[in-house]
């Protein structure tokens, strides 16, 4: 299979995509960052009764002209009674306490004055002031959480003024990640000498997939050896929805990403894309689990795990797979380094209204350095028929916070 455009390889990755979607049934306290599959439609008005919003004297608006009102007694927040307002008279009323029968209107404490069991009005106020109509919050029916949404405080808090105390939700996929080299170290080795480097890919990848929200699993690291590869990744597909590899995709004596992958008698979505970083990644489909096999460089497995991986987890959870572009002024100019659709990492930032995408910070060499990643950092795409940019072009830029 010939190298593809980043376009079309996108393109089949959708395409690819057949797995039914599953949901499981959670209570609201633990669905904070989950994706609903259901609607949740309002099963009562809030509030269902004309309700105070502050502390005064439910009134009839016309009373006001008589200048003082008898006091009938009070009613609390969370009491209830069925008497009849007449005119002539007022009840005091608290904030979140239903409105008496026949009033319209509450006055507040500080427009009158008390004088025994009267109040003296002072200061009038429009019809029906600070008085909380049925259904102001919300009306029986409504739809107040569409599905695909993903759940944050005000969902949780809405659900339990709903009396809903769980709620479906696309089941998390479950991500593996297995980074490969006889170079790499576990954080917490000691280096036997200066060739070996710690990973970081496994850690890095493990955050992106837990923010996007998959379930992931670390598996142990593994040398540059054939059948151990093969077995973990055999191990691994049996129990998770994505296997994500990291490292031996490339041609070198020691890369056995690619002949395992031909053994394993997988569906080829893409074997390489005119990419820069990452363009021997590799994606294949074992009945319906998908293993994604990234560049060993911190940076480029980073990178492809952002256009790849996002976008099914996405997927798997009901979600539209786009990633989050933003449109953005580019205020250094970018010389094209390749003929292939580029990522590069910018400082984004907004300012006036607008974005803006600069290099500050940022250093210039080869796809190991995971640093550029740090801060306010988007994802300039530089398209493959793209020459040098000029600053103060209109750019595309993935941002990478609303990931």
């Amino acid at each position: 299979m010939a190298f593809i455009t980043y376009e079309e390889s996108l393109k089949r990755l959708y395409a690819s995509f057949t797995r039914p979607k599953y949901f499981e049934r959670i209570f609201i306290d633990a669905a904070l960052g989950r994706i609903l599959c259901e609607d949740i439609i309002a099963n009562h008005n809030s509030p269902e009764y004309p309700t105070s919003a502050m502390d005064g004297y439910a009134i009839k608006f016309d009373d006001q002209r008589l200048g003082r009102l008898k006091i009938l007694g009070d009613l609390p927040a969370g009491t209830y009674h069925d008497a009849m307002l007449h005119g002539g008279y007022c009840i005091k009323t608290f904030t979140g306490s239903l409105m008496t029968e026949g009033s319209d209107t509450l006055i507040p404490i500080e427009n009158v004055t008390v004088e025994g069991d009267e109040i003296i009005i002072n200061e009038e106020v429009p019809k029906g002031f600070s008085v909380r109509p049925v259904g102001e919050n919300y009306r029986k029916g409504e739809v107040l959480i569409p599905k695909e949404t993903k759940i944050d405080f005000a969902e949780i808090g809405v659900l339990a003024s709903l009396n809903i105390a769980q709620v479906s939700v696309f089941k998390k996929p479950s991500v593996a990640l297995v980074s490969t080299g006889s170079e790499i170290l576990d954080v917490g080795e000691k280096p036997q000498n200066p060739a070996q480097i710690y990973s970081s890919n496994q850690f890095t990848l493990e955050a992106l997939a837990k923010r996007a929200g998959a379930a992931t699993t670390r598996m142990p690291l593994i040398k540059d050896d054939k059948e151990t590869l093969r077995n973990i990744l055999t191990q691994a597909i049996d129990d998770h929805d994505i296997i994500v590899t990291t490292g031996g995709v490339s041609v070198g004596d020691y890369d056995f990403v690619k002949e395992v992958l031909q053994d394993m008698e997988a569906e080829y979505i893409t074997e390489g894309v005119i990419l820069k970083p990452g363009q021997h990644i590799k994606i294949v489909k074992v009945a319906n689990k998908y293993i994604v096999a990234l560049p060993g460089f911190p940076y480029s497995s980073t990178v492809t795990f952002i256009l790849y991986v996002i976008p099914l987890i996405k997927m798997m959870t009901g979600q539209k797979p786009k990633l989050p572009y933003v449109k953005a002024v580019l205020k250094n100019s970018y010389r094209k380094r390749s003929q292939k659709t580029e990522f590069a990492a910018c400082r984004l930032t907004y300012e006036n209204g607008t974005y803006v995408a600069d290099f500050e910070g940022k250093k210039s060499g080869t796809s190991a350095i995971l640093t550029n990643m740090l801060g306010e950092t988007g994802l300039l795409e530089v398209s493959r028929q793209s020459g040098d940019i000029e600053a103060g072009s209109i750019v595309d830029v993935i941002h990478l916070k609303a990931l």
